[in-house]
């Protein structure tokens, strides 16, 4: 097994506000000396990693090819539509995040076959050691947020080279709502990892986070509250507040455990026990 790859792009990291210990957890230290956090870290594969450079190649290829298309064939008649389109795309990445988030914290386990060690393993992780994520390069961090735009950017690049002008012209505020939520499902892990990142952040990344037009980091730190049941959108963090005046997610985890019977968190809660 390959250990998780480090990196020095965004200097070093303070940890944010941990966790609140519950009392049977005083064992436990947070952080990458923490038992489980350290066995977690050991499952990340080389096959995983070869996983998300193709999927970095592949996404940023089609993000460029689609992009210079887009401004071929820009009209300023769309001016308010593909505002309104961004608008919405980033909106739908935020609640995409929250909902992806929500349920790789809450249910399933490390150990499902493939699924378990590949993509839900990086949030077990996450909330034992919340830094482990600073140390993470590029690929890592982006990989499989990349993975998730390759289809809808591949069909937006066929559509654009077989389509007519005409055609094209009609649904390019689509396309350009289509472009905004791939941009941002794509930079949402690497939105979360500045959010965590307290020091040698770019001045105009820290600029958006006091703009609160990306995530800002007091603003995910209720999150990294135990038991991590809130607050779970990581794009911009704009749905947050409305989905738990809704209770949104409650209501979700009430529903599937009233189903299912399985307790939300139960897997989360065991790596975080670990000690040894």
């Amino acid at each position: 097994m390959a250990s998780v790859v480090n990196e020095n792009g965004c200097g070093g990291a303070t940890e944010p506000t941990q966790p609140r210990e519950e009392p049977d957890r005083g064992a436990a230290r947070w952080g990458p000396q923490h038992a489980g956090a350290r066995e977690l870290a050991s499952l990340y594969s080389p096959g995983k990693r070869c996983q998300e450079w193709i999927s970095v190649i592949l996404c940023f290829s089609l993000m460029a090819f689609n992009f210079i298309h887009l401004l071929a064939n820009f009209n300023l008649g769309h001016t308010w539509s593909i505002l309104l389109g961004i608008v919405a795309g980033i909106l739908t990445a935020d609640f995409a995040s929250g909902l992806v988030h929500w349920g790789a914290d809450t249910w399933g386990s490390v150990d499902l076959p493939i699924f378990g060690k590949a993509f839900i393993r990086p949030f077990r992780e996450h909330h034992i050691d919340p830094t482990a994520i600073t140390r993470h390069d590029f690929i890592e961090t982006n990989g499989d947020n990349c993975m998730l735009t390759i289809v809808p950017l591949a069909n937006m690049a066929f559509n654009v080279l077989t389509l007519s002008p005409a055609e094209i012209y009609h649904i390019y505020p689509w396309y350009c709502y289509l472009f905004a939520l791939a941009i941002f499902v794509t930079l949402t892990n690497q939105i979360h990892k500045w959010s965590h990142t307290y020091f040698g952040l770019p001045r105009w990344v820290v600029f958006l986070q006091d703009c609160h037009i990306i995530l800002p980091r007091k603003h995910h730190r209720i999150h990294h509250v135990s038991p991590h049941e809130t607050y779970f959108c990581i794009t911009t963090g704009w749905l947050n507040y409305p989905l738990e005046k809704l209770g949104f997610w409650r209501t979700l985890e009430d529903l599937i455990q009233s189903v299912t019977g399985e307790k939300p968190r139960a897997d989360d809660m065991k790596w975080a026990h670990k000690v040894k």
